[in-house]
């Protein structure tokens, strides 16, 4: 298998885009959002970074290191489109999701 160049790669996305998740499933991405913050909250922590209100590699300071409410709009919705695209994602693969 040959190995592709870093300037070469194309990111593979199942196209999701026909599929809509029911009301119910978005509360849920809602509250997968929250959670996929506090697990990346926790990995920063637990490798060093605290909070800082720029984000500095150096000093391991990052300014989200703050509760999912408290983020700012945009951050929320970075997390909202990785809950809601692995929802659409199992959805579109045909699974079932049910309470």
């Amino acid at each position: 298998m040959q190995e592709t160049k870093k300037s070469d790669y194309q990111p593979s996305v199942l196209d999701t885009s026909s599929v809509e998740l029911p009301g119910e499933l978005m509360l849920l991405a809602e509250q997968m959002a929250e959670n996929v913050h506090e697990v990346w909250a926790a990995t920063r922590i637990e490798q060093g970074w605290t909070y800082g209100p720029e984000r500095d590699d150096a000093k391991k300071h990052h300014p989200c290191l703050v509760p999912y409410n408290e983020l700012p709009e945009e951050e929320k919705v970075y997390d909202r489109n990785t809950s809601i695209e692995t929802l659409k994602f199992i959805l579109a693969k045909g699974w079932k999701i049910s309470r």
